[in-house]
């Protein structure tokens, strides 16, 4: 029997139901009116530099292959044969001309397209039509700047509109300088025990942790004569905005601050990212090249980046009890070479699988978890109503939704999204309804 998915998430009060992140039926749900039709980070143009390059990644818990064609466009395919279903790649990324699976040799070309199949002409008779038997497509695929999406609902929007007054946000972390962004590093790949939600909505929503969860972190790093919690992440809820988008996506950061970025990725990164560069500035004002420190944000559902610092990584559901994460480092591609290394050097030691702040943040969700194992956790409503009622519109400075950097805005406007999706509302219908109720700061 399905949940009543009206009493899951209750924006207006700030208040959200606990079995949104253990109930297998829910996650059922999410995968069907979730991931089956939101806009989904797939992969990025420099991991697909030359034709016949290739990546596996998931789409939910379906399996994808992304490859560059031989004209330089895209396609994205179902992982899976169509003769009983194997996985046709079990490599992550490589260079190849064609598909072959392993279990009984059918064969598929870049595109996905069925090109071989055994004993053709003795075991079928020549009577297989190859043409309705290629792998399953993604429905419908974009790049924006070079961050290759997939959506599997043919009745979804198009991906600019998706991220609609999001974009504003978006572009102070892909559109710095005339060649973008570039990925180093190769990928990071490690399992948390927890919901992918909790992530998700961390990089979304919540800079409130950070003080508290990091702290011991930035005393580790920060030189010994820096007041660590107090110089580096400002305690008044003013120094920062946080951002809700219609469309379930979020962001937050300090407009003042010390050295943050130095702080957790080096000198040299943080410098050149703020200010060092001067392209950027022009490129995008000051207010996003100057006044957006420590950055985080989540596209909808479960791509979320730390422009700075300069991580990105994906959620992927793994079950209603965990997920898999996996992460790389990007750089702009006018960085000097000291400022690549630093910051990938930087992120192996705080965001990576045994990065410092990466396990503070595994351990609160795995221990979140492992509480609601219980059956009076499970009907404890969370709360979720930090700065409600005082979002407002007409910042100067930062456009959209917005409120203090220390609030739940975002939280409440994903986990909004979210329950609009799972109850399975046409995307006419999602267009036109906010997740948010319309509120004004007084």
């Amino acid at each position: 029997m399905h949940p009543d998915i009206s009493s899951l998430v209750d924006t207006r009060n700030g208040t959200l139901d606990p079995r949104i992140f253990v109930d297998e039926e829910i996650y059922k749900l999410e995968l069907k009116n979730v991931f089956a039709r939101s806009w989904l980070f797939l992969a990025h143009d420099s991991q697909l530099a030359k034709p016949g390059e290739y990546i596996t990644t998931f789409m939910g818990e379906d399996p994808v292959i992304v490859a560059r064609q031989k004209d330089g466009s895209v396609a994205a395919f179902m992982n899976q044969c169509r003769h009983r279903g194997m996985r046709l790649c079990r490599a992550d990324l490589g260079k190849t001309k064609n598909f072959s699976c392993t279990y009984h040799g059918w064969t598929y070309d870049l595109g996905g397209r069925l090109v071989n199949v055994p004993s053709e002409d003795d075991a079928y008779r020549n009577g297989i039509d190859k043409a309705e038997w290629g792998a399953i497509k993604v429905t419908q695929l974009a790049t924006y700047k070079g961050f290759i999406f997939g959506n599997w609902d043919p009745t979804a929007p198009p991906l600019t509109e998706y991220l609609g007054d999001f974009t504003w946000y978006f572009d102070a972390f892909v559109d710095r300088c005339e060649g973008g962004l570039e990925v180093i590093g190769g990928s990071h790949k490690w399992v948390f025990p927890a919901n992918w939600k909790f992530a998700a909505e961390q990089f979304c929503s919540d800079m409130y942790h950070v003080p508290i969860s990091h702290a011991s972190a930035a005393l580790a790093l920060a030189p010994d004569d820096m007041e660590a919690d107090a110089e580096i992440f400002p305690l008044d809820g003013t120094l920062g905005r946080q951002f809700t988008s219609p469309w379930g996506h979020g962001t937050g950061f300090f407009t003042e601050s010390g050295d943050v970025l130095g702080l957790i990725v080096g000198r040299e990164p943080g410098e050149w990212f703020q200010g060092g560069n001067p392209e950027v500035v022009d490129r995008l004002g000051t207010h996003r090249a100057l006044n957006m420190r420590g950055m985080h944000a989540t596209i909808f559902p479960n791509f979320s980046f730390l422009p700075g610092i300069n991580t990105m990584r994906v959620w992927h559901p793994k079950g209603p009890n965990e997920m898999e994460v996996w992460a790389w480092t990007v750089v702009d591609s006018s960085a000097p070479p000291e400022v690549r290394e630093r910051l990938r050097i930087g992120n192996l030691r705080t965001f990576s699988a045994g990065g410092m702040l990466e396990q503070d943040d595994g351990e609160n969700w795995s221990e979140i978890q492992q509480v609601l194992r219980g059956h009076v956790a499970r009907q404890t409503p969370l709360n979720a109503q930090m700065g409600l009622g005082l979002d407002w519109d007409d910042d100067p400075n930062f456009p959209g939704r917005v409120n203090r950097v220390y609030c739940e805005t975002a939280a409440r406007g994903f986990y909004g999204r979210w329950a609009q999706m799972l109850s399975g509302a046409s995307w006419d219908e999602l267009a036109v309804t906010p997740p948010l109720e319309s509120v004004r700061q007084s």
